[in-house]
């Protein structure tokens, strides 16, 4: 009798490690049906959006400088006199800084589609007016007494001869391909990966 109960509790034994096996299979099939029927997609969103903060941000640069021409001019001046004649001759030293000024933006000069964005910048030009060095200037000849009107005659001649040698075709092309390197690296650093340049007529 003992002997029958032994393989009795064998058998039950075998059976439950039998059933604990079958269990586990079946919740792994359960577990692989359920994973395999729903699936997670994921995706890189291309759309770059620029906040109005940032394009703000970008205006508040204000003037942007990409070029600097340093230029120098003698300017002289003859008077005409009775027995002799007067003369004036100065150097007026400068330097030109070419660029543009982005608080002189369009309305939409910011286009952006994707991972794509067309700027619209302002024409490079002379970034300020007074780019003449006064402290530097000096008097290279002078003879005979002068007026501040003669001095002020001789500074505007000296400023215009350099705007004419800076604002030439070379270097009005060399500050905008500054400008679009410069820009195109900035949009870059910000995600986007196609970037047009164009300015303003």
């Amino acid at each position: 009798m003992g002997k029958d109960v032994t393989i009795f509790i064998k058998k039950l034994q075998q059976l439950a490690i039998v059933a604990a096996v079958l269990t586990v299979v079946v919740l792994g099939v359960w577990l692989f049906r359920s994973l395999s029927d729903s699936h997670v997609e994921m995706g890189a969103d291309e759309e770059i959006d620029l906040s109005p903060t940032q394009i703000q941000s970008i205006k508040a640069i204000g003037e942007w400088e990409f070029l600097s021409v340093s230029t120098e001019e003698l300017i002289d001046t003859v008077r005409k006199g009775l027995f002799s004649d007067d003369e004036l001759a100065r150097i007026y030293y400068g330097t030109l800084r070419l660029g543009v000024n982005l608080h002189q933006v369009e309305p939409g000069w910011i286009e952006t589609s994707g991972d794509s964005v067309r700027i619209t910048l302002p024409k490079v030009g002379p970034l300020d007016s007074e780019f003449i060095d006064e402290a530097r200037t000096k008097s290279f000849f002078e003879s005979g007494s002068w007026k501040p009107q003669d001095r002020e005659a001789m500074y505007r001649r000296a400023h215009e001869r350099m705007l004419r040698h800076a604002l030439t075709k070379e270097n009005l092309q060399a500050a905008e391909e500054n400008a679009r390197l410069q820009v195109e690296q900035m949009m870059k650093a910000m995600g986007y990966k196609n970037v047009e340049i164009r300015f303003s007529d």
